[in-house]
């Protein structure tokens, strides 16, 4: 399955869920998820678990950092600074 927090093309294949918040870059639970680790998917439930020990998740979640801006100045690094979620509309947040 393809699970990511951002937008996938329409010829993808097989079971897709996209749009996942928070996002990675947020520090949501995505920004964790390591090679191999089992995701269960309940698509009736509509839940994604990441099949790890709490105490696994908060160590993982501890020693996450945030990326860095690949854009710093000007309208663009304004934008993704202060951009909401494609889930609340991606609309600026002051």
């Amino acid at each position: 399955a393809l699970i990511t927090d951002g937008r996938f093309s329409g010829g993808t294949q097989g079971p897709c869920i996209g749009h996942i918040a928070p996002e990675a870059s947020k520090g949501g639970p995505i920004a964790i998820i390591k090679n191999n680790d089992m995701i269960k998917i309940d698509i009736p439930g509509r839940r994604l678990d990441l099949d790890l020990s709490g105490l696994e998740i908060k160590r993982r979640l501890k020693k996450w950092k945030a990326p860095k801006p690949k854009v710093t100045s000007g309208w663009l690094a304004r934008y993704a600074k202060l951009v909401s979620s494609a889930s609340k509309g991606a609309i600026l947040e002051t």
